[in-house]
């Protein structure tokens, strides 16, 4: 049916589209030929084709049970790093596809998304002007596909997750994918600096082809617009979703695992509705 799907990113909100997507795959016999994906919304997608979702909660419970805090101030005096996050992110993503990595090679093609700089912008004043834009449209703006970020000369590069050779190589198209500083450092991607693809678009619909058919677009937070809708695209009809409501954790909150769940759990309530209201969408679509 869904021959595209865009997984959105959103950090540990993701959380939902793990529980959207346990629920619709099967339902629909999804087989999409393309994924689409953003920072943990592309950490998501490798998830879903390498393990079980409940494998990997009961991973990050261990993994952060010893984390109460996600920052350690004190560390600026012993020149470490005050935040924990890329550490265990890393290491978490090393895990979770260590016993099944092969399988990425018959999953759909996973287009993951990075931000290259501006060229005329050095790194750190780039990763102040990203976030300001960034934030910008989220907050005020509130935009479902920002242009502040290519305005200022951001702009986008999607390698697939089958390009990766190496578990490891995987893990750092990911990070890059990812790289929110301060929670991360600023990386590169072959000599060249990057940021979160969010930085451009976090629901990156331009990555997919343009072909006709239907795509599914999964985003993990809230718009001024209906919980579900139509976009026509040429031939193509792009059917969004979003919670239905607040997804009940914070992006970069590394101290309360047991949310997760409670994430997991809406998105799991929110694919019986769509399920039950797809048939309305799709007519909508037809005629759109």
């Amino acid at each position: 049916m869904f021959d595209q799907v865009v997984f959105a990113g959103g950090g540990n909100r993701c959380w939902w589209q793990a529980g959207f997507w346990d629920i619709v795959k099967p339902e629909l016999n999804l087989k999409p030929r393309i994924i689409a994906g953003i920072s943990a919304g592309a950490a998501t997608a490798c998830m879903l084709y390498t393990n079980e979702s409940r494998w990997v909660m009961d991973y990050y419970a261990r993994a952060l049970s010893g984390n109460t805090k996600n920052a350690y101030w004190g560390n600026l005096v012993r020149r470490e790093s005050v935040f924990p996050h890329y550490r265990i992110y890393r290491q978490a993503l090393v895990d979770i596809f260590a016993e099944r990595f092969d399988d990425i090679q018959h999953a759909p093609e996973i287009r993951i998304g990075v931000s290259h700089l501006p060229r005329w912008l050095g790194a750190r004043s780039a990763v102040a002007a990203g976030i300001i834009a960034y934030n910008i449209e989220k907050y005020v703006r509130k935009t479902l596909h920002p242009t502040l970020g290519q305005a200022l000369g951001f702009h986008p590069e999607f390698v697939t997750a089958q390009e990766c050779a190496t578990i490891d190589d995987l893990a750092d198209l990911i990070l890059q994918s990812s790289s929110t500083p301060p929670f991360t450092p600023i990386l590169r991607r072959n000599g060249r600096p990057v940021l979160d693809g969010g930085m451009v678009d976090n629901v990156p619909v331009s990555a997919l082809d343009a072909s006709p058919g239907l795509a599914l677009v999964m985003v993990t937070r809230l718009y001024p617009r209906e919980q579900m809708f139509v976009v026509p695209h040429g031939e193509q009809r792009r059917i969004y979703v979003q919670p239905s409501r607040k997804v009940p954790i914070s992006s970069w909150d590394y101290t309360s695992p047991a949310q997760m769940q409670h994430a997991y759990d809406l998105g799991r309530a929110d694919a019986d509705d769509f399920l039950a209201r797809l048939p309305r969408l799709i007519e909508v679509a037809a005629h759109s």
